[in-house]
């Protein structure tokens, strides 16, 4: 699908927000609070701005995956069967969206992004120790992942943050290990929910390959920060940026 209204002032806000996104997606998730009201500020339609986000976020969530499993953050066998079940969901919510009205997707991103900005504001970071998981792998595995996944496909920002959650909350993960997790997760989910935007041809090919470019760029930088930096000072970095982003979105 082609973009008409891509000028270079908007390429570069879109390449500038990719990197932020990205950065700050692999350290704390919620990149997807600011890449989709960016898309959808450019001009872009709520249901094709759903699928270009899906196709730079690919990149960023690859990107992290890689360094993820490079580093020996996680391992291979402990996440395949994880990925499988997101994938799933994923791909299944992505059709749901395909015969939702795209105008009432328009009324209901903002109402999602301010709940997940509060979400990010109030969430606790510190790890709980001797704590016994909630969920069986296999219940974990079969029902809350795909839930998550199918809730990506749907929409999408702050799905990392919600696995990493759901691994802290239900699996007793620390947060570094669910953090880590999240990430492969999250690269399955947009995978599944890409190839069916990309069937559907709501995908603007540029404007996508222009923000992977900084989703690259961003997920490396923060791939080699992610152990590093206290998690709380991005947590309230994300929420500052989400509503700069959701209240310049509102009054677009």
């Amino acid at each position: 699908m082609e973009f008409a209204n891509l000028t270079i002032e908007i390429a570069l806000f879109l390449f500038t927000i990719a990197i932020i996104a990205g950065f700050l997606d692999t350290l704390a998730g919620g990149g997807g609070l600011l890449t989709l009201p960016a898309l959808m500020m450019s001009g872009i339609p709520p249901l094709t701005a759903l699928g270009t986000n899906k196709l730079q976020s690919s990149m960023g969530t690859a990107t992290a995956t890689v360094m993820m499993l490079r580093a020996r953050r996680v391992r291979w066998h402990q996440v395949k069967h994880l990925m499988l079940a997101g994938f799933i969901g994923s791909a299944i919510g992505t059709v749901i969206i395909q015969f939702v009205d795209a105008q009432m997707l328009t009324l209901i991103i903002p109402v999602v992004i301010t709940c997940i900005g509060i979400y990010f504001l109030i969430t606790p970071t510190v790890d709980e120790e001797n704590k016994l998981p909630k969920v069986s792998s296999e219940n974990y595995k079969k029902y809350v992942i795909p839930l998550i996944g199918c809730y990506d496909g749907i929409f999408g920002p702050g799905t990392g943050s919600f696995f990493t959650l759901a691994g802290r909350a239900l699996r007793a993960q620390k947060f570094l290990q669910a953090t880590a997790i999240a990430k492969t997760l999250n690269f399955s989910t947009n995978i599944a929910s890409l190839i069916v935007f990309i069937f559907a041809g709501q995908v603007i090919w540029m404007v996508g390959l222009i923000m992977m470019c900084g989703q690259f760029i961003g997920a490396w930088l923060g791939s080699h920060f992610l152990f590093k930096i206290p998690v709380n000072y991005l947590r309230y970095l994300v929420v500052f940026m989400c509503f700069a982003m959701l209240i310049k979105y509102v009054s677009a």
